[in-house]
């Protein structure tokens, strides 16, 4: 009998906007929570597994970075889309009271409070991505047009070259 996915506050607020996807789980590896790990358990292009990320501009406070998951995050191009002159991650004890979440399972979606989201352009350039669903183990698979407008993210160039 296959194990029952328990749904997280992720895809319980994607039910409640009746928006499609799908819950993905993986084996986790708590020495390798790394998104390149997640894209070999998937069984999937590292360039649609996006990982999310907390930064603190110096300005207009923290938001939020969706980037795929073998590329980081330019920090300028992020600081200046978000109206900052400079911007950093948050140290990762900040992380889950900042967000709810821990690291490797940091979602999009259901942040403790809603903060301004960029997803990388190249968000557009798949039929479906995965974010994490709110917890280690877990993925949403989701059309990108339908997370960027749930969650009401803009889209730019955030990534290193």
């Amino acid at each position: 009998m296959a194990k029952k996915i328990e749904k997280t506050n992720a895809a319980r607020l994607l039910d409640r906007a009746k928006i499609a996807y799908e819950l993905i789980p993986y084996t986790v590896d708590e020495d390798n929570l790394a998104a390149t790990h997640v894209a070999e358990e998937l069984g999937e292009d590292i360039a649609t597994v996006f990982k999310t990320l907390i930064l603190r501009g110096d300005r207009n406070g923290h938001f939020v970075c969706v980037i795929p998951g073998d590329k980081e995050v330019d920090l300028k191009a992020a600081a200046r889309v978000s109206g900052n002159k400079k911007a950093d991650l948050i140290p990762m004890k900040e992380l889950l009271p900042t967000t709810g979440y821990i690291r490797g399972g940091c979602s999009p979606i259901g942040l403790k409070k809603p903060f301004p989201t960029i997803f990388h352009s190249s968000v557009l350039e798949h039929d479906k991505i995965y974010v994490s669903a709110g917890v280690r183990g877990l993925q949403i698979a989701i059309a990108p047009n339908d997370i960027i407008s749930f969650v009401g993210a803009t889209v730019a160039d955030i990534v290193m070259e």
